[in-house]
């Protein structure tokens, strides 16, 4: 079973930039299409971003497109959130996920079955 360990989190000022990275356990990692989702306090998880497991194609939320960059290298393992130009409205833990089922690329949470512990990214005004 492949495991999930994010990290990169933290406080940032409005304007600034941060980076996300995920590292997967386990050889299969490079399979799977991989994304970033983030729950605010008080919402529902949200669809940020996501790969394919080649680092293709990528897809994001109108939200941040434009600002954040998703990559991937298979040789290591890892998945990253590049995030600039963050906003206050950004606030939220940020989650690295697998979807290890689905043939295209999907948006929508139900697709991804592995999931990481989390990372608080804040961004004050």
């Amino acid at each position: 079973q492949v495991q999930l360990v994010e990290s990169g989190g933290g406080l940032v000022q409005a304007g600034g930039s941060l980076r996300l990275s995920c590292v997967a356990s386990g050889r299969t990692f490079r399979n799977y299409h991989a994304g970033w989702f983030r729950q605010a306090p008080g919402k529902e998880r949200e669809f940020v971003a996501a790969i394919s497991w080649s680092g293709d194609s990528a897809d994001y939320a109108d939200s941040v497109k434009g600002r954040f960059t998703i990559s991937r290298d298979n040789a290591k393992n890892t998945v990253h959130l590049q995030m600039h130009n963050l906003e206050p409205e950004d606030t939220a833990v940020y989650y690295c996920a697998l979807d290890t089922k689905s043939y295209y690329v999907e948006y929508q949470l139900k697709h991804y079955d592995v999931w990481g512990q989390g990372t608080q990214v804040t961004v004050s005004s």
